[in-house]
């Protein structure tokens, strides 16, 4: 089989929906504390039994053509420092793998890789609120060497599980290597992305919706519009910066990535581009969504204002009559008058009446 039909074999299998062993989280990892699995790799075949790392090490080394893949959950700086000195990984890199809250990137430190991932992840939710957690985010950090892969992974999701099953079923896939195991970490990370904007668009759907709609005036929330763009946000600060990584894995010549993978990075870098693309889009929408809202708000008030500024004028006329009549003077024209009263009614009535309509007439009331 072509390494074309491997990859997007790999690819399919990611997406299938079966069930799956998860060991996200170190309670279920059968090494305990922050090792959710230390698995050696001969020509792409998972050996049996758990070696500890060191022993994992040892025989990758003295084979030669092996390689270990170790993945910890959120290390202590004292648990990974074991770790550091046994794949001689720069203090640097270290440092941003226990610290975490790094930005997308990819460094390279002799012939060891150091990339870093931002996971995201859609929060269902029955109704968007203005508090609502729409994307939720982690970080998977990936040291790539000659014959190691260690993934640090910090956050509740992201399990890289499934995905390690997934590329042990094909054996052939996994013998190209770490740089093999860091595609598929890349290509996984960048399909979540797709389906988060996907997910995000039918929020800003439905909000776009609300706000257009008849009763806008009584559904619609500017809050709501700005904290679907704070979430926004956040997607974006995972998604935008991997673009120059991504270029690099796939058109610079590393030593620590297989020529062969490098061109298939190329895929996952159009992928991230076409997502980048949609929230550059879904910001833009946002921003027009927010102002037509807030530019309903306005002529809202406006129309309240021009009706209690109607009605202040109908009322005027019988304050300025009854006014006038309630001053106490003798000599008042028509004071006396048997028809007075009825008069002054009627002037009254018409009066308004008149000002009612012209008002009504003009849209004020």
């Amino acid at each position: 089989m072509s390494m074309v039909g491997n990859l997007r074999k790999v690819t399919s299998l990611t997406r299938r929906n079966r069930r799956r062993v998860d060991l996200s989280h170190p309670a279920r990892s059968p090494l305990g504390t922050s090792v959710v699995n230390c698995v050696l790799y001969r020509d792409g075949i998972r050996q049996p039994g758990t070696e500890t790392v060191e022993e994992a090490v040892r025989q990758v080394r003295k084979h030669g053509h092996d390689f270990v893949w170790l993945g910890l959950h959120e290390p202590t700086e004292a648990e990974f420092a074991r770790v550091a000195g046994l794949f001689d990984l720069h203090p640097l890199a270290v440092e941003d793998a226990v610290q975490a809250h790094q930005r997308p990137k990819l460094e390279q430190y002799g012939d060891v890789l150091f990339a870093v991932f931002k996971t995201v992840t859609y929060v269902e939710h029955e109704q968007l609120t203005a508090t609502s957690e729409v994307v939720n985010t982690g970080e998977i950090m990936v040291f790539t060497g000659p014959d190691f892969v260690v993934t640090v992974r910090h956050g509740r999701h992201g399990s890289l599980g499934p995905l390690r099953e997934d590329l042990e079923a094909e054996p052939e896939q996994l013998a190209k290597g770490p740089s093999a195991v860091l595609h598929a970490i890349a290509d996984h990370v960048v399909d979540d992305y797709v389906t988060v904007a996907d997910a995000v668009q039918e929020d800003i759907d439905e909000v776009e919706t609300e706000v257009f709609s008849p009763k806008a005036g009584q559904t619609a929330d500017a809050g709501r519009i700005y904290q679907l763009k704070r979430e926004l946000l956040e997607l974006k600060r995972a998604v935008v910066p991997l673009a120059r990584p991504l270029e690099t894995l796939s058109a610079a010549p590393l030593r620590s990535v297989d020529p062969g993978i490098r061109a298939y990075f190329r895929d996952v870098a159009d992928h991230q581009a076409r997502v980048t693309d949609q929230i550059t889009g879904f910001d833009a929408l946002i921003d027009s969504i927010l102002q037509a809202h807030l530019a309903q708000v306005a002529v809202s008030q406006n129309d309240d204002a021009r009706k209690i500024t109607a009605w202040a004028a109908i009322i005027a006329v019988p304050t300025m009559v009854t006014g006038m009549y309630g001053m106490n003077f003798d000599h008042m024209p028509e004071l006396r008058w048997r028809f007075g009263y009825p008069m002054a009614i009627g002037v009254i009535a018409v009066a308004c009446s008149f000002l009612y309509r012209g008002f009504k007439r003009n849209g004020w009331l």
